[in-house]
């Protein structure tokens, strides 16, 4: 068992994890291209043509090609650096969050001007920064929250880049790093009844904020998003008209789909706003039909076991907490976006990991997997305290 365990545990470079990633973006890229293909009868009909034909396809595909860079650069980025200096990670971010912030009054809101058109979304970037140093804090601390010194720390330490980053305007990237913390501290061994304390204040309080707002008569878009989703006869039909056409054009897709490329489709004639970004399922279900939409989830639903599956053989406590705040980032996203195309969750503006258009989001998952293969291309089987799935917590509190 021990010589199984050791053989599990070695540090490597994960193909498995790299190529389900690249599989996804690659699709990512043709999907983004469906979304937003040009109508112009002099394109010449070959994929190739088409993607460089849609100005949002051509841009993901250099995302995508940037894509190994970032992964190679961070995989073999210096481990200990990352350990022992994740508090460099964390003043980055919030500062990236300030230069986002400041440049409010001149028109920008949670972007940063790059070059040439392109953009920085600093509220991506946040929630690995939130993984690397919730990680650290956790391989020093065996009770996370134990006592009032601890909560106090970890309430600081989470509530500055959440708060300037609901301060853009930002909610759906404060609700994923909050769900990726609270995966960590279930992980990392926080006490199921502080867990649940929180939990029951939290649900409580945005009960109240819920509450005030109605009365206050607030005409919010966030406000309109959730009442939108509870009751859709309170709000207006065109509140709800995006998630209504996701969901007809998913099912016209049927088995298979109609088809890349099709003129005439919802894609095509932009009956669903966004769905090159945030509403890429649907996209993907009308072209691909459930064939295509089965393929995406379990895919999805194979990167999420292999993510356990690493953290479960990995040897250090800081590299087991980030493999399972990626994992965390990822389930949230995943969860939350599947829900809201479908209408089983409310319009948060998630977008859906490697598929949906975006350098920043695409970037952003593509360095928290470079993490991940950083941390197993490390790990060593010394002193190993091996996490267990079926407590949640790690295998030394068993004994």
């Amino acid at each position: 068992m021990m010589l199984n365990e050791s053989w599990r545990s070695r540090a490597h470079f994960d193909i498995t994890l790299t190529v389900l990633v690249f599989v996804l973006a690659a699709f990512g890229v043709l999907s983004v291209s469906v979304a937003t293909f040009s109508t112009d009868s002099s394109v010449e009909d070959t994929l190739l043509n088409y993607i460089v034909a849609s100005h949002y396809g051509l841009r993901q595909a250099i995302f995508f090609l940037i894509s190994p860079v970032v992964i190679g650069v961070i995989t073999f980025f210096p481990y200990e650096f990352i350990r022992r200096r994740s508090q460099l990670f964390y003043y980055f971010s919030c500062g990236l969050l300030l230069v986002a912030l400041g440049g409010q009054a001149a028109g920008v809101k949670a972007w940063i001007d790059v070059i040439w058109g392109y953009t920085l979304q600093p509220s991506e970037f946040m929630k690995l920064a939130c993984i690397i140093v919730t990680a650290k804090f956790l391989e020093k601390n065996d009770d996370p929250m134990g006592n009032m010194s601890s909560a106090i720390r970890l309430t600081l330490l989470m509530g500055i880049p959440w708060l300037l980053t609901l301060a853009q305007g930002e909610t759906g990237s404060v609700m994923v790093a909050i769900f990726l913390f609270g995966v960590m501290m279930f992980f990392g061994g926080m006490r199921l009844r502080i867990m649940g304390g929180i939990i029951a204040v939290a649900v409580i309080g945005v009960a109240v904020l819920y509450g005030a707002t109605m009365a206050s008569g607030s005409t919010d878009y966030r406000l309109t998003r959730i009442l939108s989703f509870v009751n859709p006869e309170l709000v207006d039909e065109a509140a709800t008209y995006q998630v209504n056409n996701s969901k007809i054009a998913i099912g016209s897709g049927g088995l298979y789909g109609v088809g890349s490329f099709v003129q005439g489709s919802f894609s095509q004639l932009d009956y669903v706003p966004e769905d090159w970004t945030d509403f890429i399922f649907a996209t993907i279900g009308e072209a691909y039909g459930l064939a295509g939409t089965l393929f995406v989830v379990l895919t999805y639903l194979l990167i999420i076991i292999r993510l356990l599956y690493l953290a479960r053989y990995t040897g250090d406590r800081f590299g087991q907490m980030v493999i399972i705040g990626v994992m965390g980032m990822l389930l949230f996203h995943v969860f939350e976006n599947v829900g809201m195309t479908t209408g089983l969750m409310p319009v948060t503006g998630i977008p859906l990991p490697f598929l949906s258009y975006g350098g920043s989001n695409l970037i952003t998952n593509m360095a928290g997997i470079g993490l991940v293969l950083n941390v197993v291309r490390n790990r060593s089987v010394m002193n190993s305290e091996m996490l267990t799935p079926q407590t949640g917590i790690s295998a030394k509190y068993m004994r």
